[in-house]
């Protein structure tokens, strides 16, 4: 049987998180915090969901298209 790795991450660690939405750090943790921004833990490590960026990018750009 075959395994198929893909290259794409599927989650984001903080600094990947504030690089692809260009904010702060502190900004990235609020959103955490307020539960805008999904988010897990594993060990010590904070990891945030491809999807859950994706979705909140959509979000903002529905808000202010209203």
């Amino acid at each position: 049987m075959l395994t198929v790795v893909t290259t794409d991450p599927q989650a984001l660690t903080v600094p990947e998180v504030m690089t692809a939405l260009r904010l702060s750090r502190s900004k990235v943790y609020d959103l955490i915090r307020s539960k805008q921004l999904p988010s897990y833990t594993s060990g010590r490590a904070r990891r945030v969901p491809v999807d859950a960026v994706r979705h909140y990018m959509q979000n903002r750009l529905e808000e202010n298209a209203a």
